[in-house]
């Protein structure tokens, strides 16, 4: 009997501990991932979210222009994750997209979200860049401004002890370049490369308003996307940007 209430005495306590420490656990970080206006394959992409255990995450998708921003619960998220590539945005769109700013929203703009709203210039100066298009359809490879999928493309640390790339060292992925893109001036540059045609850097930071946000230029398709530091990047960033 005695044996028996031991056990049973240890087993409360080890209960009681697990419960606390569950209770006691931070909250994960609550993340609107919007997509929209470029195909992508989901399942691996989304992928990159779902196994990060210290987020949750809803996928929002434009329809007509910018009109995830629309959403009644925008500003309840943590930190907005822009996949996005839409022409245009509206009046009301913008005033809800700034609103992320004047909330304190953290901010990770992923690869081809750099090409959104050529004709809005404040878009470029909030997230650090834009990879410009003269005739606003996509798809013309100048030498001047262009792309190419399926590169070898490799990465060095510039900001070594930033949180963004805590736990990374420089390394390879096959991935897709720009090179032509503007780059504003007072960004903190983290990522470059050795690769000659590719654009640099290749992921910055910046303030805007009370925000903080990330540009990270890596990210097109399942070869980039099953690559592990590209998995830490994404997930230091979110955890940066929401200043956990």
């Amino acid at each position: 009997m005695r044996l028996t209430l031991l056990s049973f005495a240890c087993f409360a306590v080890a209960s009681f501990t697990a419960y606390a420490l569950a209770d006691d656990a931070p909250p994960k970080i609550k993340v609107l991932l919007i997509t929209g206006g470029h195909g992508f394959e989901t399942a691996p992409f989304f992928d990159v979210f779902e196994k990060n255990p210290v987020i949750s995450f809803t996928s929002a998708k434009h329809s007509q222009n910018a009109d995830a921003y629309e959403r009644p619960d925008l500003l309840t998220y943590d930190v907005v994750v822009l996949y996005d590539m839409p022409k245009e945005i509206t009046e009301p769109q913008k005033a809800k997209f700034l609103s992320l700013f004047e909330k304190g929203t953290g901010v990770v703009v992923l690869h081809h979200a750099l090409v959104s709203y050529q004709h809005w210039p404040e878009y470029e100066h909030i997230i650090g860049g834009r990879y410009p298009e003269e005739d606003g359809k996509g798809g013309h490879v100048t030498p001047e401004v262009g792309y190419q999928h399926g590169v070898e493309v490799p990465v060095v640390i510039l900001a070594r002890d930033h949180p963004v790339t805590a736990g990374v060292g420089d390394f390879t992925i096959t991935d897709e370049i720009y090179w032509g893109f503007r780059v504003q001036p007072g960004v903190t540059p983290l990522l470059t490369t050795t690769h000659p045609q590719s654009g640099k850097p290749l992921a910055w930071t910046r303030e805007q308003g009370k925000s903080r946000l990330v540009y990270l230029q890596l990210g097109h398709g399942p070869s980039a996307y099953d690559n592990p530091n590209y998995h830490r990047l994404v997930a230091n960033s979110i955890r940066w940007v929401a200043r956990h």
